[in-house]
């Protein structure tokens, strides 16, 4: 539920397997939480759905070891998955901290906001591990190494020479974060 252009929202996999036809969902499940939705990760309230026969099995995993959500929290549940609007001023948010990085370090990088999601996704100009090290030593600023988020491919490595940075600080922090990413040095190196 997390997308740029609110005009023109993403279809979801289950939604795209509807307009396919495909109403069994074989091979299909989806995973939603409040932790991204709502920005309530401590909450742990979510869903599973779509192939029966998938989840046929993961309900008897949960059965044996999940555990039973505290009221208090399926009380809060209840009203952030009730709620639309703070999931639209949540994607605002995140809109805005696309569009400060986007418009403060276009001299530097080329970041693609992508059309779902609250992360950015730079290429680096040297060494994925190395930059992160890098922004975190001499800007203080934390992001993960491509690389360490996808698996190896025969040739390459698809996060190799990128970095993921979320956008979940305030627009305030991520302000602050673009303007010594733009003073930087690191992108000269």
């Amino acid at each position: 539920e997390l997308y740029y252009d609110e005009s023109a929202p993403p279809l979801g996999l289950l939604q795209a397997c509807e307009q396919l036809g495909r109403r069994d969902f074989k091979r299909c499940i989806v995973f939603n939480s409040l932790s991204k939705r709502s920005n309530l990760a401590g909450v742990r309230s979510g869903f599973v759905a779509g192939d029966a026969d998938i989840l046929a099995h993961y309900l008897l995993y949960r059965t044996y070891h999940g555990c039973t959500m505290p009221l208090p929290t399926q009380h809060a549940s209840i009203v952030a998955w009730g709620d639309e609007a703070h999931v639209i001023e949540n994607r605002a948010a995140y809109r805005k901290k696309y569009d400060l990085f986007t418009s403060a370090l276009a001299n530097h990088w080329a970041l693609d906001i992508p059309a779902g999601s609250f992360y950015l996704w730079p290429p680096t100009p040297t060494n994925d591990i190395e930059f992160a090290k890098a922004l975190y030593e001499e800007l203080n600023i934390v992001v993960l190494p491509g690389q360490f988020l996808s698996r190896a491919l025969p040739n390459e490595n698809p996060g190799k020479n990128r970095v993921r940075m979320a956008l979940v600080a305030t627009y305030e922090q991520c302000a602050d974060a673009a303007a010594r990413l733009k003073s930087s040095t690191l992108f000269t190196k």
